[in-house]
């Protein structure tokens, strides 16, 4: 599983920690978990990928241009050997994400990913339940890669 995400903040972090944690939980077997930063994240990565998971703030009303980067990059390299595989992602945000979220799910409808948990969206500083949440999503994610 491929984790694509950008984190320039400490919200952002604690989010991306809580993800990463719930994705290597020692019961979820068999399943290696690669984290890039968007800015780094390649096609190949993509291509070696069984599932992803997304991270990024909202920024001016959108994903991250580092995510959108990343999106820019592996489009066309990726769009018919990725078809179908699994994803979730989570967006972290000063006082709304709407259009980072639309965002991110129109470029994964082209991709034609298959969306299997609910992202997870924190406005503000993510409480106790929001870190719970991206815990889950990255043990959803994981585990739905060993069925």
């Amino acid at each position: 599983m491929l984790i694509v995400h950008h984190t320039p903040s400490p919200n952002c972090q604690a989010m991306f920690e809580a993800v990463v944690s719930g994705a290597t939980a020692p019961e979820i077997e068999d399943v290696r978990v690669v984290r890039r930063a968007a800015l780094s994240a390649t096609a190949s990565d993509v291509l070696a990928a069984d599932g992803f998971l997304l991270g990024t703030p909202a920024n001016l009303g959108y994903m991250s241009g580092a995510l959108k980067h990343f999106f820019d990059q592996v489009y066309y390299p990726c769009l018919d050997a990725t078809r179908g595989r699994p994803f979730g992602f989570y967006v972290h945000g000063g006082n709304d994400v709407t259009g980072a979220v639309r965002g991110i799910e129109s470029i994964t409808t082209g991709l034609g990913w298959r969306r299997t948990a609910e992202p997870v969206t924190v406005t503000g500083e993510p409480g106790k339940a929001d870190i719970e949440a991206c815990w889950e999503l990255g043990a959803t994610v994981a585990a739905g890669l060993t069925d």
